[in-house]
């Protein structure tokens, strides 16, 4: 029996925490979680991946452009390029290099970058100051711009009367910052979230089609030559994160139907600088500081700094040599030269009277005699200094000579 207890105490724990199991699992309930990774790395390097893919679907061909070198080898006739990304390095050869391919029969759309200045007479962007399109802001518009662009509205001849009176009924509609496109035959117009700050204006009237918002106008589309060109105020509408809002890509298709579209980002390429700042900037960072630390180790010093001397310490050789600086700086060589001469000249009167009025070739050989130096060294360290400034070997040497002569004395 006793052997039975620890089975029976063994089993009623086993069938415990049977139980026990059994209620968890009923508590428990199944449920699904999406986490969101963000976008992938294709779509982060590429602000206009899902405008490619979805042109794509829509059967156009599309290829990328890194540069304007693309258009030499471009057809105009059947491309649609669109210039989305930043021109602000564009040269005046560019420019009329895309308004040449989109004059052969292209459609060029591009984004207009700078406002216009009234007092320049320009904008500084290159292909709206040659189309003769302006760009404004919409808040700093005055009346006579607001009642140009209202007699624009108006005077679009492509719309029939029963789309100009669904234009007039839509005046109050429930969208007035979007921006509205009619066409013919329809109904309702299409709708897009352009940038209501910025407005466009065609002030040489050459525009054919345009789209607006109740604030400005952001679509404007003219004939070029053989080709077509339209003017977008912004082109975020088409990046990854708006694309897919309102009427947005149908537009892009709009834009680019029963052609083959070519996206070309930049119009020109970044520096070796840009480059490298976008890609490695840590290690920009380090190589900064290495060139710091490396200064800073050349520009320190290899041992402690030297006091002056105490003014009770000097010897009269410092205040010789300091005196003999000073006259150097201030008189020149000639007057150390000459002061050595007078003083040989003043020591040979005294061992020889008389010496003053000895020719000048017999005082060299009196000199020699009393100093035994050979005639040679007399005569060049006797000699008259010349003008211009000797170097600073030769003048060592020659007031070595003048001291040999005046020790010798």
């Amino acid at each position: 029996m006793k052997r039975r207890i620890p089975f029976f105490i063994g089993a009623g724990l086993l069938l415990a925490l049977g139980l026990l199991g059994i209620y968890l699992l009923g508590m428990l309930t199944p449920y699904q979680e999406t986490l969101d990774h963000g976008p992938s790395p294709e779509a982060q390097a590429n602000p206009y991946l899902a405008a490619e893919q979805f042109l794509r679907k829509q059967g156009l061909q599309v290829q990328r452009a890194d540069g304007l070198e693309a258009l030499k080898d471009l057809p105009s006739a059947g491309q649609t390029l669109l210039l989305l990304g930043d021109r602000s390095r564009m040269t005046p050869k560019q420019a009329e290099r895309l308004l040449a391919w989109a004059a052969k029969g292209g459609h060029l759309l591009f984004v207009a970058e700078r406002l216009w200045d009234d007092d320049e007479g320009k904008s500084g962007d290159l292909l709206l100051d040659s189309l003769g399109i302006q760009q404004y802001q919409s808040d700093g518009l005055d009346d006579q711009d607001s009642a140009a662009t209202a007699e624009q509205d108006r005077a679009d001849d492509k719309y029939d009367a029963e789309a100009e009176a669904q234009s007039a009924a839509d005046d109050d509609n429930a969208y007035p910052e979007l921006t509205q496109l009619y066409l013919e035959n329809e109904d309702a117009p299409a709708y897009f979230n352009f940038d209501t700050d910025f407005h466009l204006y065609d002030a040489e009237n050459r525009a054919h089609a345009w789209a607006n918002s109740d604030a400005a106008t952001h679509l404007l589309q003219l004939y070029h030559g053989d080709g077509l060109i339209s003017v977008v105020s912004d082109s975020w509408i088409w990046q990854n994160q708006s694309i897919g809002d309102y009427d947005n890509a149908w537009l892009l298709w709009y834009m680019t139907q029963d052609s083959q579209v070519t996206l070309l980002y930049r119009a020109d390429r970044d520096d070796l600088i840009s480059l490298l700042l976008e890609h490695f900037p840590h290690a920009l960072v380090a190589l900064a500081l290495l060139l710091a630390f490396g200064l800073w180790h050349l520009g320190m010093r290899q041992g402690p700094l030297q006091l002056p001397a105490s003014r009770h310490r000097r010897q009269l050789q410092e205040h010789l040599r300091g005196s003999a600086d000073f006259l150097l700086r201030h008189n020149g060589q000639h007057s150390l030269l000459h002061g050595l001469q007078q003083d040989i000249q003043r020591r040979a009167r005294q061992r020889h009277p008389g010496f003053e009025r000895l020719a000048v070739a017999e005082q060299w050989q009196t000199l020699s005699r009393l100093t035994r130096q050979p005639s040679s060294v007399i005569s060049q360290a006797m000699r008259p200094p010349p003008k211009q400034r000797l170097a600073a070997a030769d003048f060592t040497r020659q007031v070595a000579n003048l001291q040999t002569l005046r020790n010798a004395l």
